[in-house]
């Protein structure tokens, strides 16, 4: 349940705040509820209730997510979870991944035998291969970005270091991209007419709608970049959105806001 999240839409329609903590509380109920029961068989229906609907199923609101969560509870809470039962079926006979269940055994075997399983793949979830890999380019965008944070700010030509080196790279970059943009906006009439009403068709209207989208994005660079420009020579108050354009620039990073 868990780790599907990682997978993003892959694994859940929505995003679910499940936790460690779930499976903690879910554990001690299960424990609880063993205890005081009399009957000398598991009761598995009730389990599954209480999992699937309170525990786990209290987050969820997406129809085919509690299909896909009553799913799992279907196959796994049953009496051959105790026979050596194959915990994710869809690797059974594939690339050799197996995840059985151990038989009954001691404490320490059971520990032994869960460091023994094989690495986590994405076809224990049902899943093609592929599926993790948004999930890792994530996790390397977000280990450099932190790694780039970290990275010591390069000392200024006159010896300064720190945020007064950080804000003078920070200006060159913002002069520098301003020079080199200069007024680039596309002349969107001026296109439109220079192309003849006989080859006008849906590429061509396509190609007139991204020069749009691209004078926005360059209006809203010239415009950002000025003003943190006119705050860096003090007649403008540097605001919070200033302060973070410039730690991008800083870090070479495209800011957040020319991103929408």
């Amino acid at each position: 349940m868990l780790e599907r999240k990682k997978f993003g839409s892959r694994g859940w329609n929505m995003t679910y705040p499940f936790s460690i903590g779930d499976l903690r509380d879910s554990s001690l109920v299960l424990f609880n509820y063993l205890e005081t029961q009399n009957a000398v068989k598991v009761p598995w229906d009730d389990l599954r209730y209480i999992f699937g609907e309170i525990m786990y199923g209290g987050h969820i609101i997406d129809v085919r997510d509690r299909l896909l969560c009553n799913t799992y509870l279907d196959f796994f809470m049953q009496d051959r979870l105790l026979d050596e039962a194959e915990l994710f079926p869809f690797c059974e006979g594939r690339d050799g991944v197996s995840f059985r269940t151990p038989a009954p055994q001691s404490y320490e075997r059971y520990l032994e035998s869960i460091e023994g399983m094989p690495q986590e793949t994405p076809l224990a979830f049902g899943l093609h291969p592929n599926a993790e890999i948004g999930y890792r380019t994530q996790q390397c965008n977000e280990l450099f970005a932190t790694l780039l944070q970290l990275q010591p700010r390069k000392a200024s030509a006159e010896g300064g270091a720190g945020s007064q080196g950080g804000q003078m790279h920070a200006e060159q970059v913002c002069h520098e991209i301003l020079e080199e943009m200069g007024d680039s906006r596309f002349d969107i009439e001026e296109i439109a007419q220079a192309i003849p009403d006989e080859e006008k068709g849906p590429y061509q209207h396509v190609f007139l709608q991204e020069c749009q989208c691209m004078n926005v994005l360059v209006t809203e660079m010239i415009r950002s970049l000025s003003e943190l420009e006119l705050g860096f020579k003090g007649e403008l108050t540097m605001s919070s959105l200033m302060e973070d354009l410039a730690a991008n620039l800083v870090l070479d990073k495209v800011p957040p806001s020319w991103t929408k």
